[in-house]
């Protein structure tokens, strides 16, 4: 397998990275991140307007680019070194992915083709107050009348749950696990935004009293949708993960390059260089274990569960290591509001937690390897 990228590939990663050092330099980042929307609506207009980002994994068929994951990989890479406040994870990583795997193509023509142009911001809703990823933890109930379906229960942890348009929901019917979609004026349905450690994304508890919905694909049957959607949801946190770690590592090396103590730059003291030198390797070698996620993911590859959750726990570990020694190598500086090191470091942390921690993942890991 090729894990190099293509002229056009990289062209795509030079276009993301100059629209995101405009529209999202630091000081953008902590505008928003201190609203309760959490994104700017004009700024995700034109990623979709003017670079088609939400469209990018929708076939063509419904309105969208026709991508692979190996393009998402690309961008996603650069919005997590850019710490990007906006709802496309959720849209994009959960949402549409949930919509695709579901396999309804009544559905797919419904929503998708908004989606892909910008004017839906849709969301998935899985966990509960338990904070468990596992499908065997949803307890939120569906029950049909005549042929109208309601919900009733609760989701916690909801990614931008309390500004998506659209919300696909994971319910419990009499045939069992099922997929749901609700609209945000829906009959029933309470929205809470919820207070988080990373202010960079949001999240809401939704609460469900007898709320219409949609039925998504087969009654009882979502349960492999669902497990493909959140495999290929972690292959893209990796992504993030990635970028924002090459990115605390380019601050860090920048940083001991510049600093200088004791009549020389700190980055020539043993400590520091060793600290570097570690944080490269855990990089590089989560660049290898996310691109080997997304091979995987671009391909429809059976080996796509094994390289998620590789991806995922890896990635994990190495971007929270990389933004903890970065603000170590920046020392005093490195502790305070106004320096954007803890603004990594609480993305990594959520990062971590997001979709499963390691250890949820290598424990799938070793299931799945029979271990």
């Amino acid at each position: 397998m090729n894990f190099g990228f293509s002229e056009e590939q990289e062209e795509l990663r030079r276009l993301v990275r100059r629209f995101l050092e405009e529209k999202s330099p630091e000081t953008e980042v902590r505008r928003l991140m201190a609203t309760a929307e959490g994104y700017d609506e004009a700024v995700w207009r034109q990623m979709a307007d003017q670079l088609g980002l939400q469209a990018m994994i929708i076939p063509e068929a419904h309105g969208g680019a026709g991508f692979g994951y190996v393009e998402l990989e690309v961008v996603l890479e650069e919005m997590g070194a850019a710490l990007l406040c906006a709802p496309f994870f959720s849209t994009v990583a959960l949402a549409t992915n949930a919509l695709l795997t579901a396999n309804d193509e009544v559905a797919m023509k419904q929503w998708l083709p908004s989606i892909a142009s910008g004017d839906t911001i849709a969301t998935l809703a899985l966990t509960e107050d338990s904070g468990r990823w596992e499908l065997d933890a949803v307890t939120t109930s569906a029950k049909k009348h005549n042929d109208a379906w309601t919900l009733s229960g609760h989701k916690s942890f909801v990614l931008d749950g309390h500004t998506a348009g659209l919300i696909l929901v994971a319910a419990r019917s009499d045939a069992g696990l099922s997929l749901f979609a609700v609209e945000a004026d829906a009959k029933g349905l309470t929205r809470m935004p919820l207070a988080t450690m990373d202010q960079t994304r949001k999240q809401a508890r939704l609460e469900f009293s007898d709320t219409p919905a949609t039925l998504v694909g087969r009654d009882g049957g979502a349960g492999p949708g669902l497990e493909k959607t959140l495999q290929l949801a972690a292959v893209a946190l990796a992504a993030e993960q990635v970028g924002g770690a090459q990115r605390v590592l380019d601050n860090a090396v920048d940083y001991a390059k510049n600093r200088v103590q004791f009549g020389r730059p700190i980055g020539s003291f043993q400590a520091i260089k060793h600290k570097c030198a570690d944080m490269l390797l855990q990089v590089e070698s989560a660049k290898s274990a996310a691109y080997y996620g997304a091979w995987a993911a671009a391909t429809d590859d059976e080996e796509l569960a094994l390289a998620a959750s590789l991806a995922k726990s890896y990635c994990s570990e190495a971007y929270f290591h990389c933004a903890a020694e970065n603000i170590q190598i920046h020392g005093g500086i490195g502790f305070t509001w106004e320096h954007h090191a803890h603004l990594y470091f609480k993305r990594a942390k959520s990062s971590e937690l997001l979709l499963g921690d390691p250890a949820y993942h290598r424990e799938l890991l070793a299931q799945r390897l029979g271990i």
